[in-house]
């Protein structure tokens, strides 16, 4: 089944993504949630996966809970590199 809502991100943002994966970097990231409620959190981005159509970024906060979420709805990711 497809996810025909759906909208695919920039290529350079989904390199972004990879290259915090690849290096270890955490990221800043504001994204609209469930029932459209606007987060914010320190995630370190684990993978990129896609389903249904649609990409999602797989993720762990500080507090150790993972988070899922589909790339269209990510507002920003700044990149935190380690000191």
């Amino acid at each position: 089944m497809m996810n025909k809502d759906y909208i695919p991100i920039p290529c350079a943002t989904y390199n972004q993504y990879e290259t915090a994966i690849l290096r270890g970097y955490s990221l800043r990231v504001g994204w609209k949630g469930a029932r459209a409620i606007d987060r914010v959190e320190t995630l370190n981005p684990q993978d990129l996966r896609t389903r249904a159509g649609a990409e999602y970024m797989i993720a762990q906060n500080q507090l150790g809970q993972y988070r899922v979420i589909r790339l269209d709805r990510i507002k920003y990711a700044q990149t935190l590199r380690p000191m």
